[in-house]
């Protein structure tokens, strides 16, 4: 069993609280999912579970954490440059429990995930499979350990359908504790029996920890049924209160009047008033006070405010934006797939599927290259490694203001807001921010340069669950041209209007159920 008790987390450099009195258990069986907007301290949670030496260089805690000497197993949302420059087989290395494991061992876990085997002994650069491909590879080591307790930064990131149901499985029989992060809102409401919502209220500078022992889509409707009731509550108090205030306002001015302009051609009935009036005055204190017990309007934290300028980002229907064929699709010396065409007219939005590996992420970056090179296109660029855009220093402000005049930065500062950054987040440099608030960045940048082809490499898989509709909603209302890679099944079923799968012969068109 993992306790934690009245855990506070504090960032250093700024002293913004990102956790506060954050207290809950975890017992055998227990599936709990810790949710909340980009940089709510999500992953530092997980961090400090496992070892609070890997935040102990940016944030400050306390509180109490009880673990008598449990076995962890931690999966890090993302590996550092060094590991991913290592070759498979050596990164393999540097998990005590594979140097131990027998080959039976070994080759169970790896089918467990979807891998052949022989992947573990594999010379290429870690690098160089694809994200999904490593994820796998790492679950499977981390199943070697067998741990008392799982801390899962992002599982679901990059996994194919096929991993994706795998998974969906493994949590809801395995019988440790488990406590994971997700964006994917399918998998949290097939596994999550606990929801641990973490917020920031008042311009993020209020942390709330919610911990409810119940499913995610359960959570989800009480909280808005809860949010709702609270309302209607709230809003029937003030407008009983407006009415005793407009009623007490009116008395009030009466009697004012009635004292300027009687008291002193009457002094007996000057008493008088002068005693009503005090009468008055008490009604209005005890009004006041009646107003500090009135019920509360809810609090809740918004994901994101911002969409694309239908007029700027329309694109034509019928127009051709894309005629590529490629005999192959390769990877060094691997030929993934032959004969992939993919031809795409506006506005439409393409979704591309596919197992771990089969060469999407390869295929978008030949087709950013060759509409990012367009002329006449406004075309935008996410692709799956945000340090590939993110490099260097280079604050939020300074990457979506580039040209350093005042109207840009106000502009620029203005839609930071809206995406819910505090101000000192903005002077942060931009590689050191989280997954999801580099996501947000780079959604920005596509909105101020006012594209009409998105190529999207994972668009939702940084957005919590919470922002995730509102980004689809805003893809799926964007009137230009998306060509995209996802495993979201949400995103593909709501903003895509064709599905394509590659597999070793090329894409095939497929209908989702």
């Amino acid at each position: 069993m993992l306790q934690v008790k009245k855990l506070t987390i504090t960032h250093k450099k700024d002293l913004t609280a990102l956790v506060e009195d954050l207290t809950f258990t975890l017992a055998p069986g227990d599936r709990a999912a810790l949710i909340g907007e980009e940089g709510n301290g999500k992953s530092t949670v997980l961090k400090l579970l496992y070892a609070p030496a890997l935040v102990e260089p940016y944030a400050e805690w306390t509180g109490e954490i009880v673990d008598r000497g449990l076995r962890k197993g931690y999966l890090a949302q993302e590996l550092a440059p060094d590991e991913l420059a290592l070759p498979v087989w050596e990164f393999c290395q540097t998990a005590p429990a594979f140097g131990e494991a027998d080959p039976r061992a070994l080759d169970r876990a790896a089918r467990q995930v979807g891998l052949p085997p022989e992947l573990f002994w594999d010379g290429r650069p870690l690098s160089t499979l694809s994200g999904g491909e490593r994820v796998k590879l790492r679950l499977a080591l981390l199943l070697l350990e067998e741990p008392d307790v799982l801390l899962l930064d992002e599982p679901s990131n990059d996994l194919d359908r096929a991993t994706l149901e795998w998974l969906e499985g493994f949590l809801l029989s395995c019988q440790v504790p488990v406590l994971y992060i997700s964006h994917d809102e399918t998998l949290l409401e097939r596994t999550a029996n606990v929801v641990i919502h973490l917020e920031r209220l008042r311009r993020r500078t209020l942390p709330r920890c919610t911990v409810s022992r119940m499913g995610y889509a359960q959570y989800v409707e009480e909280r808005g049924l809860r949010f709702a009731r609270q309302e209607q509550q709230a809003r029937k108090e003030r407008a009983e209160y407006d009415a005793k205030m407009e009623k007490y306002r009116r008395i009030h001015d009466s009697v004012e009047h009635q004292l300027t302009t009687v008291s002193r051609q009457n002094p007996g009935m000057g008493r008088l008033l002068k005693k009503k009036m005090h009468t008055v005055l008490s009604m209005g204190r005890r009004f006041e006070r009646e107003k500090e017990d009135m019920t509360a309007s809810p609090e809740w934290e918004e994901a994101i405010l911002t969409a694309f300028d239908q007029g700027k980002s329309a694109f034509p229907a019928g127009k051709t934006v894309l005629r590529l064929d490629l005999p192959e699709l390769t990877a060094g010396e691997r030929v993934l797939a032959r004969n992939v065409r993919l031809w795409v007219d506006g506005p439409e939005k393409i979704g591309i599927i596919g197992p771990n590996g089969a060469g999407k992420s390869t295929l978008l970056k030949l087709v950013a290259e060759e509409l990012l090179a367009r002329a006449g296109l406004r075309a935008a660029y996410m692709p799956q490694d945000y340090g590939d855009l993110l490099l260097g220093d280079q604050t939020p402000v300074e990457l979506l203001a580039p040209s350093g005049h005042r109207d840009d930065i106000t502009r620029a500062r203005t839609l930071l807001g809206n995406m819910k950054y505090k101000a000192e987040e903005m002077e942060h440099p931009a590689a050191g921010l989280s997954g999801g608030q580099r996501a947000k960045l780079l959604f920005l940048s596509m909105v101020l340069n006012g594209a009409n082809v998105l190529v999207l490499d994972e668009p939702t898989r940084n957005f919590s669950p919470l922002s995730a509709p509102v980004i689809r909603r805003v893809l799926a209302d964007f009137p230009g041209v998306i060509i995209s890679v996802s495993h979201d099944r949400l995103y593909l079923e709501q903003v895509c209007t064709r599905v394509l799968e590659l597999g070793p012969e090329g894409l095939v068109r497929r209908y989702l159920r």
